[in-house]
């Protein structure tokens, strides 16, 4: 089962290049000469996922670049979504986000599942092209996690369905759900505009469409697109 859940509830080197050369000259040029520069940016390993991609899409470059806070808006069919991703807590999170951003994977694609406050939790739950749950992008890549997680209301985090088995769903905290807060094992990438918080609260006032704690939102949210500035 693929599905991701938030918790067990309800819910470069460089190839070397020799040149020939005659004389001890080059030899004393090249003692000389500057070093070959350093890759930029944090390593990141997105790994190739069986279960194929939901939505055709390009992994990321190996190479996260972003630093600091990037200042994003998530567009639904509620309204606009403020939030601010937070590149050096999460760098290889943030990286992909952004590149699954870029190349339109969030368009159009509905946000799968709300959870409500008597689930324990209350969360919407989003970035699965195929709303199933099970959805990715084709790829995987690891947790980002600091011991310091508490899921407090405006925080943007990724959904998982295990260790290291990050792809393209997050869920948007709504109100506070710090019960996850014992097993922190879900990557925080940034934060939600509390104006954004409250369009998504007042959506999920709505309950879910099989009016249980736990479901599809009664609501429908649809991701029209993710864009920065």
């Amino acid at each position: 089962m693929r599905t991701r859940t938030l918790a067990a509830i309800a819910v470069a080197s460089l190839p070397l290049l020799a040149a020939c050369g005659d004389d001890g000259d080059e030899v004393a040029r090249d003692a000389g000469a500057d070093p070959a520069p350093q890759a930029q940016g944090v390593a990141c390993e997105y790994v190739e996922d069986p279960m194929g991609a939901a939505k055709p899409v390009e992994p990321p470059s190996d190479r996260a670049t972003e630093t600091g806070t990037v200042a994003t808006t998530i567009s639904t069919s509620i309204g606009d979504i403020p939030v601010t991703l937070d590149a050096d807590r999460a760098p290889c999170t943030v990286h992909s986000f952004l590149s699954l951003a870029e190349q339109g994977y969030f368009d159009q694609t509905d946000c799968h599942r709300l959870t409500t406050p008597t689930a324990g939790i209350a969360v919407l739950q989003c970035g699965d092209p195929s709303a199933s749950g099970s959805g990715g992008p084709g790829y995987s890549f690891a947790d980002e996690l600091h011991g310091d997680e508490s899921y407090q209301t405006g925080v943007l985090a990724m959904a998982n369905s295990g260790p290291d088995t990050n792809g393209s769903q997050f869920f948007l905290v709504y109100d506070d759900s710090t019960t996850l807060d014992s097993q922190p094992n879900y990557t925080i990438f940034g934060t939600i505009d509390p104006a954004g918080v409250e369009l998504i609260a007042g959506a999920a006032a709505q309950g879910t469409a099989s009016g249980r704690p736990d479901g599809a939102p009664k609501v429908p949210v649809s991701i029209t697109g993710v864009t920065t500035s």
